[in-house]
């Protein structure tokens, strides 16, 4: 039995050292970039370990319920544009053992944005950040109801966060 080496040109590169380290650094922020799961609630803000109690609570309460966090429960990402990452809490991320809905329904889930130590709440189906000239807009995906029609009808919000008044701006457009 022969034993044949095999060497390439391209096995030792720059190009190809250069793609080992980008795929590293990529592997790397992933960790970084993906939302925090927090088991640990001490963590939180106040505002948002009173909802994750109330939850919890909830939970116990229906047949002695042991209550989690599971991935992509709570978020950080900036909500108000002033490059500083706020708080959002997920209850699609919420898990009871006893009841697999306790925290979602038809219309979605809530999500708890917390920005300069406001809470405010939003049933929703989803939601994302995207910027738009200096604003940071709040698109959330919302029960068709809202949108004059039953939950399948697509249907979403847009709002801006007013630091002034603390609180969330968003409109019905009037289409004609």
């Amino acid at each position: 039995m022969q034993l044949t080496i095999c060497t390439s040109p391209l096995r030792n590169t720059p190009f190809l050292r250069l793609g080992k380290l980008l795929s590293a650094f990529g592997v790397l922020c992933i960790g970084w970039l993906t939302p925090a799961n927090a088991a640990d609630v001490t963590e939180l803000p106040k505002g948002l370990q009173a909802k994750v109690e109330l939850a919890k609570k909830a939970c116990e309460e229906f047949d002695n319920g042991q209550f989690g966090l599971e991935w992509g429960a709570v978020e950080r990402v900036d909500l108000d544009g002033d490059l500083y990452s706020d708080w959002v809490l997920n209850e699609f991320g919420f898990a009871c053992s006893t009841a697999a809905s306790l925290y979602c329904g038809t219309g979605g889930c809530m999500s708890h944005f917390l920005v300069s130590d406001e809470v405010h709440s939003l049933l929703n189906k989803g939601w994302d950040i995207v910027t738009f000239g200096a604003e940071k807009v709040l698109l959330s995906k919302v029960h068709g109801s809202q949108c004059g029609g039953i939950n399948p009808t697509p249907c979403v919000t847009a709002s801006v966060w007013d630091g002034e008044e603390k609180t969330w701006r968003s409109t019905g457009a009037e289409w004609e």
